[in-house]
């Protein structure tokens, strides 16, 4: 599943050529990329043709473009979840459609001109929906990249992540120190901290020196400040390299791969040495997936 390096390579790709442009028409070939919009294509199509859309926004997993207001309604923002194998891709208005292309919207940009947005899924998890934006709790800006203090109802349970300029440190530690499961299952926990998934967990625990079934409890101030600052080198070295794609299912707007593949240190490296000390890579099923550490450097506590 996408996780948030390779949805924030999307958002980025995306940012300049979706704001402030118009969408112009929009395609529904397979309802089943709305089940987030339980109202149907035609309405899906009638809230979204002949407005603006203000930016490209992210919280942890989730997408949002914020769409301009109209008159009589609440602010609301066309919502992306890419699920297991959705794509989201720029393309020429009149290029070919794309392989498992679910949607696409026609839109025109005032310096870039006429482009198409393609949704693609082949696995048929990911969907997009219209949605109203609520006002974030704390006041600050919805997400990375939003611009105002607004975000999703779809999105609102969702913690903020750890590269969010708004993620509180101290409270992420406060709450782990108060949880007696796995540190790795807390990391998993969108509701706590959001964008670490399997990948990325396994990565900074390893760089931490952390075993993944560690106690919350057990995890000390110190370390856990370590952990928070692994994630974020974790992720913004995946963000630099594209993301970590294994097969062509995860890709950029423009369809190109990541290869942050090439730099895991533990996540799917089961029976290979250790790069820190050499100790083969143990593998352990974990929540119907695996997880990946070192025996040796990350001891359990």
């Amino acid at each position: 599943m996408p996780e948030l390096p390779e949805v924030e390579v999307v958002r980025h790709g995306l940012a300049p050529a979706v704001t402030d442009a118009r969408i112009l028409a929009v395609d529904v070939l397979d309802e089943r990329a709305l089940t987030r919009h339980p109202r149907g294509a035609a309405d899906f199509v009638s809230r979204l043709e002949g407005r603006d859309l203000r930016a490209a926004a992210r919280r942890g997993k989730f997408l949002w473009l914020p769409l301009s207001d109209e008159e009589s309604t609440a602010p609301e923002a066309l919502v992306a979840h890419l699920g297991m194998s959705g794509q989201i891709l720029l393309r020429a208005p009149d290029a070919a459609s794309e392989r498992h292309e679910r949607i696409r919207m026609h839109i025109e940009h005032p310096r870039h001109g006429a482009l198409a947005i393609v949704f693609a899924d082949q696995r048929t998890f990911g969907s997009l929906a219209v949605d109203p934006l609520l006002p974030t709790p704390d006041d600050a800006a919805g997400g990375y990249g939003a611009p105002d203090p607004l975000v999703p109802s779809q999105v609102a349970h969702i913690a903020r992540d750890p590269l969010d300029p708004a993620f509180q440190d101290q409270a992420f530690v406060d709450a782990v120190r108060r949880r007696s499961s796995a540190i790795k299952r807390i990391l998993l926990d969108q509701t706590l901290v959001s964008g670490i998934g399997n990948i990325y967990a396994d990565e900074s625990l390893w760089a931490a020196r952390i075993h993944p079934e560690t106690h919350g409890t057990a995890v000390s101030v110190s370390a856990l400040r370590r952990l928070l600052a692994e994630v974020r080198l974790v992720l913004e070295k995946a963000l630099a390299e594209g993301g970590t794609s294994f097969d062509a299912q995860y890709v950029n707007v423009n369809g190109q791969a990541g290869y942050f593949a090439h730099s895991l240190n533990a996540y799917g490296r089961g029976g290979q040495p250790c790069p820190r000390c050499g100790t083969p890579i143990r593998r352990e099923a974990f929540m119907n997936r695996s997880s990946h550490y070192c025996p040796r450097c990350q001891r359990k506590r």
